[in-house]
């Protein structure tokens, strides 16, 4: 399959590619600035160079196996956020003071792991949306 043209799909998959390169590198000063203390810290760094370039080659080139293939991808990110909610949940609550608001400012911080798992549902919406 050749691409004919800029569809609203392929528009949403490019913009999906560039936001997981961004957030991949907002994850790993994050995650650096904690020293990896937690294996599971270097998943969204792993993962986000890998949907970026996934996506980008998606984007130029529309071939079968690679709509497979991000398909595949989102859903491990939307689950990758998810799990690194639960984390950041988690962390922020162990804090002395536990979930004070002053832990959720200075504590890991929540939206960023659902902002991976929303940015994983939108290229999952570009990639089943029907356009009739």
């Amino acid at each position: 399959m050749i691409w004919h043209a800029w569809s609203i799909d392929r528009i949403l998959i490019l913009f999906v590619s560039l936001a997981f390169l961004a957030l991949g590198i907002q994850v790993t000063m994050f995650h650096y600035r904690q020293n990896f203390h937690n294996k599971s810290m270097w998943v969204p760094v792993i993962s986000a160079p890998i949907f970026f370039i996934a996506g980008m080659i998606l984007t130029w080139c529309n071939v079968g196996w690679l709509h497979s293939l991000f398909s595949v991808l989102m859903w491990l990110g939307v689950l990758f956020g998810l799990v690194g909610f639960f984390f950041h949940f988690r962390g922020v609550g162990i804090r002395v003071d536990g979930w004070s608001l002053s832990n959720f400012l200075k504590g890991p911080p929540i939206m960023l792991p659902l902002l991976f798992s929303a940015m994983s549902v939108l290229g999952l919406i570009a990639m089943y949306w029907e356009v009739s």
